[in-house]
Formats: C-alpha cells, structure tokens, sequence
C-alpha cells in the first residue's frame, strides 16, 4: 500500500486502504486474528462488491467509472489465488455424484452441499451450480 502511495497509484491505495479497512473490521466482528482462509474470504467479498459495481455503472454507461473499478478489481484478484476452471469442478462434481450414487435432480442440494464443502472456496459457485445443473438435467 505504501509503495502505490509513494507512485501516485491512487487507485491502488484506494483499494488496498479498502480491504485493510474490511479486514481489520472483521477481525474485530469475530474477535480474533485473521486465518489466511478468513483474509481471502474477505478479498472474495469485497471483490464481489467491486464486480457489482462494474455492473451497476455499466447500466448507467459510466465508462469513466468502468474503468476505475475494473482496475480496482485487478488489484484484488491480483492477491487472490486462481479459482478453479470449469474442468476441474466437472470432475469434482462428477466423482461426488458417483461416491453419494446420486442420479436426478431431486439430490440437487445434497450434491451441491457435499462439492462445496469439499472444494471450500476454490471454485466460483455460480459455476458450481451450473456444472450440477448440467450434469442432473
């Protein structure tokens, strides 16, 4: 954060100040340190909250603003790990639904409970949910 500051990288700092902010906020909401698990779960918060922002102001045609926060989101993802690819979460899904013998779509929520446990915030559950989708059509 300090080297953005002392470049001029306003948008960098901005954002980095940001998610200090959050963290140290929820470190005080649970009282405690924060795992690297926690501070990540934070990162995929706020950068959730920053491609919503790119949603709204691209509704609003403010490209001015677009591109600001399409920088900031940069700057988070840049301090996350990769999420998973499509792939590899089909063959997670896949090996789940053999292991709990589950064949309609009426086992949506336990096959979709048991993959996310196990992949434990590796992988966007949006895409979760339509590789099952897919699978139990």
């Amino acid at each position: 954060m300090f080297s953005a500051t002392k470049d001029g990288d306003t948008d960098r700092s901005d954002i980095l100040k940001m998610v200090i902010a959050a963290c140290k906020n929820y470190s005080i909401e649970i009282g405690k340190e924060l795992e690297d698990s926690e501070i990540e779960k934070v990162l995929r918060k706020e950068e959730k909250k920053v491609k919503d922002s790119i949603d709204q102001f691209t509704k609003m045609q403010r490209e001015d603003l677009v591109e600001k926060e399409q920088r900031q989101l940069a700057v988070i993802q840049s301090y996350l790990p990769t999420l998973m690819s499509e792939e590899e979460v089909l063959a997670v899904v896949k090996a789940k639904m053999s292991e709990l013998s589950i064949s309609g779509k009426h086992d949506m929520g336990r096959l979709m409970g048991s993959v996310m446990k196990e992949l434990n915030g590796k992988a966007d559950g949006m895409l979760v949910k339509n590789v099952v989708e897919s699978l139990l059509q």
